[in-house]
């Protein structure tokens, strides 16, 4: 499960970083990336409670 959280951590990470290179670029983010990211973000969420229930 640690490794899990581990990968879901750096797709946030990366895909964050991919949308501030968009914004310093000048381009406008489109509404469905903030979408994907918090999916991302719910998703590491949920896999942290889950993990910290099952201790």
């Amino acid at each position: 499960m640690f490794y899990f959280l581990v990968v879901i951590a750096v797709l946030l990470l990366g895909y964050a970083a991919v949308l501030v290179s968009l914004v310093r670029k000048g381009r406008r983010i489109p509404p469905a990336a903030y979408l994907g990211l918090a999916a991302l973000n719910g998703l590491i969420l949920a896999a942290v409670l889950a993990w910290a229930i099952a201790r």
